[in-house]
């Protein structure tokens, strides 16, 4: 980025629509900036190898590429940029997860984009971007999962916090604990109970979007901060959870079953509060969602007992 000046690299084969975007970005920031505009996703692909491109806006409908493909090979290049997708004029909200579980910053729709919008979206994603590229070149991984480790999880967790002050958006936050791991360890072994922390790690990535933030913060306890998500929306994110844990353990050649136990806490900018704040919150829920299982446990073997 050249000064204050963003450089942004518009891919779009539509001259109407290019137009429109110039004209909101003119309202939006004016001399803050600067739009190259090309039709052709090879053309685009060329002119990102030059360099000198702070942002990409890219319609995934080209006459050369179409659909997630379209992203993909912009990810594909050696270079880190932060990339909005514009879809095609409908709201295809499968097609919208996809590309931001692939890599794309934010998503617009065509009819749908103002030049307050766009711009925002433009100032947002940069600042993603440049909050992960950092966080990249820290030791904030865990080695055996590779998700963020308690540190990262803290920093970026933490950023995240501002942004949605910024924003106005809620956030939720979902503290996650194995179930049971000593015993996989002291029956079957460590080795077995670092596979099942790392199989839990591949459940908790494919169940959550590229955009949430998934770390293991402690031995068997794992944390997501869910960064579009609502109070709403918290059932049906852990009944896909539920859903991916229920179909690996149906899976064969298991020794032993993974069982999590989930406490939910929920970010409101209306009443900021730190990360920590909010981890210890989603602890207490946790906590009492264990209590219940135990007393579960124990009132099926008392039944049990009684037979």
């Amino acid at each position: 980025m050249s000064g204050n000046v963003i450089k942004i690299l518009l891919i779009e084969d539509n001259p109407g629509d290019a137009g429109l975007i110039q004209e909101m970005l003119a309202e939006g920031g004016g001399d803050r900036f600067e739009l190259k505009c090309v039709d052709r996703l090879s053309t685009g692909l060329e002119r990102l190898v030059e360099g000198g491109i702070d942002i990409v806006l890219l319609d995934l409908g080209l006459s050369d590429n179409q659909g997630l493909d379209t992203l993909h090979k912009v990810l594909a290049l050696p270079m880190e940029l932060p990339i909005i997708v514009v879809l095609t004029g409908t709201d295809d909200a499968a097609m919208s997860a996809q590309a931001i579980r692939a890599g794309a910053q934010d998503y617009l729709i065509k009819g749908q984009i103002d030049n307050n919008l766009l711009v925002r979206a433009i100032r947002y994603a940069m600042e993603r971007h440049q909050i992960q590229v950092v966080l990249r070149g820290l030791a904030l991984t865990d080695e055996l999962t590779g998700l963020y480790n308690r540190r990262g999880f803290l920093s970026i967790g933490g950023q995240h916090l501002k942004l949605a002050d910024r924003a106005k958006r809620e956030m939720v936050l979902l503290l996650v604990d194995f179930d049971h791991l000593k015993e996989i360890n002291d029956t079957l072994g460590h080795q077995d109970g670092d596979r099942a922390l790392i199989e839990t790690a591949n459940i908790l990535t494919d169940t959550f979007r590229r955009s949430d933030v998934v770390a293991r913060i402690g031995g068997d306890e794992f944390a997501v901060l869910a960064i579009e998500a609502r109070k709403n929306n918290v059932e049906s994110l852990t009944t896909r959870l539920q859903k991916n844990l229920d179909a690996y353990n149906a899976g064969e050649g298991h020794s032993y079953k993974l069982s999590l136990s989930v406490g939910v806490s929920f970010y409101y900018p209306e009443h900021p509060c730190l990360i920590d704040e909010l981890v210890d919150r989603a602890d207490r829920s946790m906590y009492e969602q264990k209590q219940e299982k135990q007393m579960r446990s124990s009132e099926c073997g008392v039944g049990k007992n009684k037979q």
